[in-house]
């Protein structure tokens, strides 16, 4: 289809919720009101679940309160949330319903989103983890670092050099692939922040870790990171076993606020996620995000590994938590078949497409490679152990491991931001991270020839190489008659000896820029209605492939064609049409 597609929003999410006060009587009804998806679901099994309670603005002390005349023990405070962590009983969800609260959401189960399997259970959680089965492929990895050369890098040692990520994930392997750079370690699994020596029990940040910055020795270049000159600090949130609470990820980023200035952190990396039960506005792993966005740190999110069943169907609305918040950098997966060019990339199966859940919104950002990628490995890890088959031996002896999954794509990108970042000629905020990487982004087609739409792709597969050129070339001005930068020139870049144009757009939310409206400074501002280019083309406004309203079903929609699927209002009912190859929802029964 021609990338110029955009979709246009029918119907808005508007959700009311019913203040009752904290001594009244409410209907079941009010306080499911007051629940999140998940919340409601686990009501019906009759055991208590891990709660994260909101308490309305100024009204904290009162809710602490609340909760101690019940007896209840609170496991975490999320201060910037506002929010208490505790274990409730379908009983005692009804003081959900307290006037004191803006309601409840489920403490959820973390996982990785890019692992060799699925984790094991944790604890008490029996809901689908988010992480998934990732098919291997049959190449072996390369002789060449076509990670970075597809990315029309040859990043010399110190590239990102003065830039530190936050790897809030299961932690770091203190490997010679990052020695000295560590410059923080807490482990956030065991209750409280505790400081210690860096260690990943499951394997998976030191992975991450790698892709973001992990420097090689001259044999083992073809395994080298993508800003091998990045600082880190380890924040783990996940277990051994890969599995996680989000107040345990939610605390780590309050961490990585509190401590941007001493440690100097610059970028958030967050490889996980659990599925999402309410809209982004009420989400306690979103609104975390957005503080840590608000507080000009980037933050780089995968998109989840749920972009098609266990029947081959491409599923929509996949997109996980935190991916589905508005300020983050949300990743999706490309497969970049172990080769320089693009021509032959494609979507990975596996990467979750849009729209998110609830609020009907474009993710994945764009897309990076990020299938059967090899990296820095933890020896005594769980994943290094249970699959000696995903090792990779280097030149020098040392093993790797090759994992698969958008947790791979959002390490690549957060080490490609860390590149702008030191590259950048003014401040890096994550609005104009975000528009660069979109705007220089190189659509990817599929077999037939045929862009994928933007819910599997957004504007394309980052470029890393255009990016520096457009971040390089930004000006410092007040003015909004001179402008900040100039694109006058040519929009491709050569990768591998073969010129590709950029995208040229930035999809933000449900609105569409092109290029030569953007406002490029600290802030990228966007209208509330597509705006045409300047030279009248008939580029845009081809508004009539995907239409969506309400999402409030907990199901992921599959079809086998993403050119048209019409979202209707009533989350009770899915219809899978045949005419047309359109997919509606909510238009019959079931």
């Amino acid at each position: 289809m021609d990338r110029t597609w955009f979709p246009r929003t029918v119907a808005a999410l508007a959700v009311l919720l019913a203040i009752a006060s904290a001594t009244g009587v409410a209907s079941a009804q009010d306080t499911n009101d007051k629940l999140d998806r998940a919340l409601r679901n686990g009501k019906r099994s009759g055991k208590s679940q891990r709660v994260i309670v909101k308490a309305k603005a100024g009204y904290e002390a009162w809710a602490r309160q609340l909760l101690a005349q019940q007896g209840k023990n609170i496991d975490a405070e999320l201060p910037s949330i506002g929010a208490l962590a505790v274990e409730l009983s379908p009983a005692e969800l009804e003081l959900c319903k307290s006037g004191l609260l803006d309601g409840c959401s489920e403490d959820s189960y973390v996982t990785p989103s890019g692992a060799a399997a699925k984790p094991a259970p944790v604890r008490d959680r029996k809901k689908t983890p988010t992480s998934r089965l990732v098919p291997v492929p049959s190449y072996s990895a390369p002789a060449l670092n076509t990670l970075l050369g597809t990315l029309g890098l040859t990043p010399p040692p110190n590239f990102g050099l003065g830039v530190t990520v936050a790897v809030i994930d299961s932690g770091i392997h203190p490997s010679a692939a990052f020695a000295g750079r560590i410059v923080a370690f807490y482990d956030f699994t065991t209750g409280g922040v505790r400081a210690k020596q860096p260690f990943d029990d499951y394997g998976h940040g030191t992975h991450v870790a790698g892709l973001i910055g992990g420097m090689q020795t001259l044999a083992d270049l073809e395994y080298e990171g993508v800003a091998p000159g990045v600082s880190f600090v380890g924040l783990k949130v996940l277990d051994k076993n890969g599995g996680g609470r989000t107040s345990d990820v939610i605390r780590a980023i309050e961490f990585a606020i509190a401590n941007k200035k001493k440690f100097g952190i610059d970028i958030i990396n967050l490889s996980l996620g659990h599925p999402i039960f309410e809209p982004a506005a009420t989400d306690p792993l979103v609104q975390a995000v957005e503080k840590a966005s608000k507080a000009g740190i980037i933050v780089v999110a995968s998109a989840g590994n749920h972009g098609v069943n266990d029947q081959g169907e491409i599923g929509f609305a996949g997109i996980t938590s935190p991916g589905n918040a508005p300020s983050a950098l949300t990743v999706g997966a490309a497969d970049h078949k172990a080769t320089v060019t693009r021509d032959d990339d494609r979507i990975a199966v596996y990467s979750s497409n849009g729209p998110t859940w609830f609020d009907g919104l474009v993710k994945p950002d764009f897309v990076a490679p990020g299938h059967f990628l090899a990296s820095e490995a933890s020896p005594n890890s769980s994943l290094f152990k249970t699959y000696p088959t995903l090792r990779k031996k280097g030149k020098s002896g040392k093993e790797f491991l090759q994992l698969s999954g958008t947790s791979m794509s959002a390490a690549v990108v957060s080490g490609v931001v860390a590149v702008l970042k030191q590259q950048s000629t003014q401040a890096l905020t994550p609005n104009l991270a975000k528009a660069v990487l979109q705007f220089t982004a190189i659509p990817v087609k599929d077999d037939s020839g045929a862009d994928y739409s933007p819910l599997r792709q957004g504007t394309g597969e980052i470029n890393a190489l255009g990016a520096v050129n457009v971040v390089s070339a930004l000006r410092h001005t007040s003015s909004f008659t001179e402008p900040r930068l100039s694109l006058a020139t040519v929009r491709k870049t050569t990768i591998g000896n073969q010129s590709y144009a950029w995208a040229g757009n930035i999809v933000w939310g449900e609105n569409i820029v092109w290029g030569d409206n953007i406002v490029w400074g600290e802030n990228i501002v966007w209208g509330d209605n597509l705006l045409k280019p300047l030279d009248n083309s008939n580029r845009a406004f081809n508004d009539d492939n995907i239409v969506w309203g309400n999402l409030s079903d907990d199901n992921i929609v599959w079809g086998n064609n993403d050119d048209n699927i019409v979202w209707g209002n009533n989350d009770d009912n899915i219809v899978w049409g045949n005419a047309t190859n359109v997919l509606v929802i909510g238009k019959g029964g079931k």
